[in-house]
Order: structure tokens, then sequence, then C-alpha cells
């Protein structure tokens, strides 16, 4: 096991990590910029070290910083945590040559699964079922056009090292394909530095369904079942469930026994989520995130599992701690992201955090590194906490969480609270009758009552 974990991130996830790892006996190092020197994780870390500036891509994502706090405290391990640099290899390659542990997969299996053109084609490899598109990135305008007839139309044209719903434009005919296909191209090279994008065929009313993988890289690996995060604005998600309990028992364990096997043949090591949209009882793979996903904690609840403890484990060389049949399944979870923005505009709300009481009580968790008096910085997302609820079944959870809802008070800047407790009297949220594009049409329906 690791003596002393760098925590390469900051917020919530960075204080969950630090937490698995002080239940393992293991010291822990805190980076921050600036602008997070009274963090939550900086204070409970036993050693703390300021890598920068506000601006993460001269802090969280400056590499020879974070190698440098790595050599300073004698940290033997980092982990990435999500976003910043969770899914970079280059970063993995270069601990790796420092000899200090990346707590994630290896850069290879990053790097297949982060070119979404390439993780597709691995995907179809290790028999698990696409959405129809094109076989590689597409380089023009005509080729583009081809493409998307052969499909039919609507067509979906992606970044393919894209991410977020940035670089990703749909067109409904051939006479849309120009601007759409121009329009991903600059916005891929925009936010991602590289303008490739690839086609796949527009599902209309689609469930996002993921399933929660981990492996040892010893050829071992394991599925903990699915979550749907079907509901998302702008293609990121709000809330999220486990298990996707619209999908029959049945249906849900073949999609995760699939992805194992998949994994297993890999060779996969750590935690990994790989995603499906689901529509006319069929899977097909979007992508698959190399790392810890912000909804993992759902998945903990209904399985009992120390994800992020898995994690470290198998990163020190230890085999999985449960096999396939050991896993168990319980009840339902649902987590709300509560987000530092206005519920009506989503526009962010930095500032400082006058009165705060997390929900509490049986079957609430509360993942959130924020406290009465927390200055919100301006510079990074918006994510403050997130509330997760626990119950026996779907309706027992959602009485918890409005529970849990009307208990959970942040005062001093605007969240997205409000919006949640709009959200729990919808009936189409207590029949779970939604798709990824219901929570837009609903949202744009009461701008125009109002």
């Amino acid at each position: 096991m690791f003596q002393k974990v760098l925590i390469a991130n900051r917020g919530e996830i960075a204080l969950r990590v630090l937490r698995a790892c002080k239940e393992l006996g293991i010291a822990t190092v805190a980076v921050h910029s600036t602008a997070d020197a009274n963090a939550m994780h900086v204070r409970l870390a036993d050693e703390s070290v300021c890598i920068g500036p506000p601006p993460a891509r001269d802090s969280y994502l400056h590499i020879p910083s974070i190698v440098a706090a790595c050599e300073i405290t004698g940290a033997d391990a980092v982990h990435p945590g999500y976003g910043f640099l969770s899914e970079n290899a280059r970063f993995a390659r270069i601990l790796e040559s420092h000899k200090i542990a990346f707590i994630g997969p290896s850069a290879h299996h990053i790097e297949i699964m982060g070119d979404k053109i390439m993780a597709k084609k691995t995907a179809l490899e290790l028999g698990i079922p696409c959405v129809p598109g094109s076989a590689g990135g597409v380089a023009s305008e005509a080729e583009a056009k081809k493409v998307a007839k052969d499909i039919g139309y609507p067509v979906l044209i992606k970044a393919a090292s894209g991410g977020g719903g940035r670089g990703m434009k749909v067109a409904k005919s051939e006479s849309e394909i120009a601007i759409a296909f121009s329009t991903a191209r600059s916005e891929a090279k925009a936010a991602f530095g590289d303008d490739a994008v690839y086609i796949e065929k527009y599902l209309g009313k689609p469930r996002h369904i993921e399933v929660q993988v981990i492996g040892d890289g010893k050829g071992n690996a394991i599925h903990l079942g699915t979550r749907d995060c079907s509901l998302q604005r702008r293609h990121q998600k709000i809330l999220e469930e486990a298990p996707a309990s619209t999908i029959a028992i049945e249906r849900r364990m073949e999609i995760g026994e699939i992805c194992a096997a998949a994994m297993r043949k890999l060779q996969y090591s750590g935690a990994g989520t790989i995603e499906f949209l689901y529509e006319n009882g069929e899977f097909y793979f979007i992508e698959m995130n190399t790392r810890l996903q912000v909804e993992h904690p759902v998945t903990e609840r209904i399985t009992n599992m120390d994800i992020v403890y898995e994690q470290i484990r198998v990163a020190g060389g230890e085999p999985l701690s449960l096999t396939q049949d050991e896993i168990t399944y319980f009840g339902h979870a649902i987590e709300c992201r509560i987000n530092a923005e206005d519920a009506e505009t989503f526009a962010p709300s930095p500032g400082t955090i006058t009165y705060y009481h997390p929900a509490g009580g049986v079957g609430v968790r509360v993942d959130s590194s924020v406290y009465q008096g927390y200055k919100i910085p301006p510079y990074y997302d918006s994510l403050i906490g997130k509330l997760i609820v626990h119950g026996r079944t779907r309706d027992e959870c959602l009485m918890r969480l409005r529970r849990a809802l009307d208990e959970f008070i942040v005062d001093g800047v605007k969240t997205t609270l409000p919006l949640f407790r709009r959200l729990i009297d919808e009936p189409a949220i207590k029949t779970a009758d939604y798709d990824i594009h219901w929570l837009e049409a609903w949202l744009e329906a009461g701008r125009k009552k109002g």
C-alpha cells in the first residue's frame, strides 16, 4: 500500500479522496491554487503545497508544479479525482517516469478510450454494442454528407476528443450538414486543440445509461450495475440514479457482464464508466470515462462498496477485493448536483456562503467541501456539493429526497436547490418517464409560461 498520496484536485472530490486515504492509514498531500488556500481538503490534509495562481492552467493543470509537489513531500502516488488531469495520458506517463504511481488506468488505456474514434473501434472489437456511425474520423463536408446519407438523418457530428457537449452538432437534413460540420470542427479545435470529428446516428428519445466497472490489471474485472443519467441540460448531467430501474434487471445484468468481460480482455486497471444511449430496448456505446465519475456515490450506496478505496488498492498492486458473484444490490439511490448557479438562468454565482446547513438523517449523504464563511471562487466549475439519498425503493428514495431538499440550506449565493425542489413534483420525475432531452424541453416550457 502507498505511504503518501498527493490529491491533484480540489473541491468535494479532493475531500472524498482524502477521507478514503485516511481510512486506509495513508498520509495525504493537498495541492491548491492561491484561490483555494482555505479549502476544506487543504485544512484537513497532512501536508499542503500551493502550486500556483487561480487559473487552472497555472495550477491544477500545471504538471511540473504537481510533480515538484510530489518530490518535495515524498508522495509515492497521485490520485487525480475527476476533471483536470484525470484522463491525461501524458501526466500518467510523466508520473511513471518519476516512479510515482498514478491512481487510475494505464496511459495506454487512457489514450485509446480518450479518443472517441479509437474508443468506438475498441468497443466494437470487445463486443460492446455501438451507435451506427462512421468507421473513423470524417475529414470533409462531402464525406460527411455521404456518411450521413448511409446512416440516415438525423445525425450527430461529434468531436473525437470531446466531452461535456462541446464540439457536438445535430444535422437533421443534408442542408444542415455544412454548418453543423464546420461548427463542430471549430468548436472542437477551440476546446480540445483537435478538430477531428466523427458522425453517429442521432437517437430521438434515448436514455443515458452508464455501467460502472473496476479492474485490477491482472485480467480480473467486475461491474457494479447501472446508473441512469438522463436528466441533463446542455449535455451536462444534473441528477443521476442507480440502478437504471426502467430497464429490466436481466438486461441490466446482461450489459453489465458485457462491459466487465470487455475490461477483462483489455486487462483494465482501476475504475471506469462505460456510457450508453438506450432506446427501443437497445444499448449503444458512446464513450468510456477512464476515471472516477462525479456520480459514483449512487453506485456506492446500492452496492455498499467504496469505489475510491478499491481504486487505491488496485493501483497499489492488490487484486480486486470482491468477485462478481459477491456483488449485491440493495434499494435505489439518487444524486442531485448542487451548483452555485442561478436556478433560472444557470449563471454562475460565486461569493461567500453566509449560512450552510446540509441535509442529514437516515439514508442521506452529502459530499461537499464548503462550509459557512467559505468563499466560492469564480475560477472553477460551479459544483459545490452532491446530495445523495438512498431508499429501499425508488418511491421511498424520492420521498427521502423531498425531505432532504427541504432541509438543505445554502445562503449567500444562489444555488440549483430550488430547481430540484420544483422537479421533485413533476409527474415525469415521479414515474422516471424522461429522456436526455426532457429537461431542456421542460425548462423552455417554464420560460414561455413565465
